[in-house]
């Protein structure tokens, strides 16, 4: 099957369910910033599901190039299409391939897609990590990365470890992100906190105790949403 019939395959599933005024509300939700078909996300999984399917023993450049080839369509249901395809296949993928998650996580940007990539990114690590513990300077460097919406994926890639997460690296990137003035990067880095909040609340108010004079008012608020609420 090739990009384009793939592409094409998926384009077709998902206008056969296509609704106009579903469309307008979703481009309005998103600021008018992409288009789409008007499909809510458990009709496209389940359309969807069959094709991908059949994807089953694919290689990684092959997954890519497919998730590549969905990026560039029109239709914002498409970038979802590939996040779902490539968090489907995820156990195929590396550390050789998060510079290809990094690069379409820098195409058609926004929370939406780059966030469903840092999810993947964030299994790709922690596979790892249990083979070699020295892999998560990988993300170090992404949360260095030129691009803002690379920096928030480093930020957030420990999400859902709970008793895995490194602590001592999750405290460090907050700090180092803290002078960061973007929307963005501020809730994300409120929203790992109070993540980890939930597996250990007492060391995220120490934390924003320690670091109430660095970190921003909406990343107290976020991280401290839940705190009034654990032991």
């Amino acid at each position: 099957m090739s990009t384009a019939s793939f592409n094409e395959r998926v384009g077709a599933a998902l206008m056969v369910l296509a609704s106009p005024e579903k469309a307008v509300a979703m481009r309005a939700y998103m600021r008018d910033q992409f288009d789409y078909f008007g499909v809510p996300t458990p009709q496209r999984r389940a359309v969807l599901m069959p094709i991908f399917r059949e994807l089953k023993g694919a290689d990684a450049s092959r997954l890519i190039e497919l998730a590549e080839g969905l990026w560039a369509l029109p239709q914002r249901e498409c970038q979802y299409a590939a996040v779902d395809l490539l968090a489907r296949y995820r156990k195929v993928l590396a550390l050789e391939h998060l510079p290809a998650l990094f690069a379409l996580a820098q195409r058609k940007s926004w929370w939406d897609s780059v966030d469903g990539l840092a999810g993947i990114a964030g299994d790709v690590v922690r596979a790892e990590r249990k083979r070699d513990p020295a892999c998560q300077i990988h993300m170090d460097h992404a949360l260095r990365h030129e691009n803002m919406w690379v920096r928030r994926i480093a930020m957030l890639h420990q999400l859902g470890w709970r008793g895995e997460t490194d602590v001592p690296r999750l405290f460090r990137h907050a700090r180092e992100l803290a002078p960061e003035t973007d929307f963005f990067i501020r809730k994300a880095i409120g929203w790992a906190l109070r993540d980890y909040a939930w597996h250990d609340p007492h060391a995220i108010r120490g934390f924003l105790d320690d670091a109430r004079d660095v970190l921003s008012p909406l990343s107290l608020r976020e991280a401290g949403k839940n705190l009034s609420r654990l032991p």
